[in-house]
């Protein structure tokens, strides 16, 4: 089956700054520009009052100085907390920032985007919509749509009815049996696989049905580089000091 066209290059921040600064955030996109990267993944969210915003758990409580379920409050709630001094005093004052503040940030650096639709429990349909609905609105015009991935099968059934032009890519832990009718039934454009799982056998079959591979999250040259050797299209990583700069002075 004929691949589809790959917009996105190789390498991905993840979580926006990697390691180096505070995840989720407006310093960590700036991060990923300063090193160099032409694409970023965040996580998105819906506030109580159904805000998007960007974070990857449940609650605020490992990446900001509040406490609470982010299901459970609002958005000015959510942005009276501090969201960067946790990872250094440079970035106090930081703010878990607004879905259409990323986009508009991504657009002006030239990053191409994979935003992954993370539902807070029990919210994965509703949350699947509007993150789609409104990526496509925030993205009318461009010339490369952002990607959307879930490990929400019930968020990613959502996303494709409501925005069925934008690209999809199912996120997994652990190997499906039924992945290429599964890949099918999603319409989705890629497979993002966390590393461990795949295998150059693994790699070559699902190429070979037509879809394209992601890795998450690598963080070592060398298994980025093995990675790469197999055909995956892309790797998100933390290590923004450091992989970019490995893989270039291999190739």
């Amino acid at each position: 089956m004929t691949l589809q066209a790959w917009p996105y290059p190789a390498l991905f921040a993840h979580r926006g700054g990697g390691y180096l600064a505070p995840e989720n955030t407006l310093p960590g996109m700036a991060e990923a520009v300063a090193r160099g990267f032409h694409a970023v993944e965040f996580d998105v969210k819906l506030s109580s009052d159904n805000h998007t915003f960007l974070l990857h758990d449940d609650s605020i409580d490992r990446t900001s100085n509040g406490r609470g379920l982010a299901a459970r409050m609002t958005l000015a709630e959510l942005q009276q907390a501090d969201a960067g001094s946790w990872h250094g005093s440079r970035f106090a004052g930081t703010v878990f920032p607004r879905f259409a503040e990323v986009a508009r940030y991504c657009q002006q650096h030239g990053l191409r985007a994979n935003v992954e639709i993370k539902p807070c429990p029990g919210r994965d349909r509703e949350t699947g919509e509007q993150v789609a609905r409104e990526a496509a609105q925030l993205w009318a015009g461009q010339p490369v749509p952002p990607l959307l991935s879930s490990f929400s099968w019930e968020a990613l059934v959502a996303a494709r009815d409501a925005a069925p032009h934008l690209p999809r890519g199912w996120l997994v832990e652990e190997w499906p049996e039924d992945w290429e009718a599964r890949l099918r039934e999603l319409g989705c454009l890629s497979f993002n696989c966390d590393y461990l799982i795949l295998t150059a056998e693994r790699v070559a079959a699902i190429k070979a049905a037509g879809y394209r591979v992601m890795a998450y999250t690598v963080n070592d040259a060398d298994r980025a580089r093995e990675l790469l050797s197999w055909g995956v299209d892309g790797l998100f990583t933390d290590a923004l000091d450091s992989l970019r700069e490995a893989i270039l002075r291999q190739d």
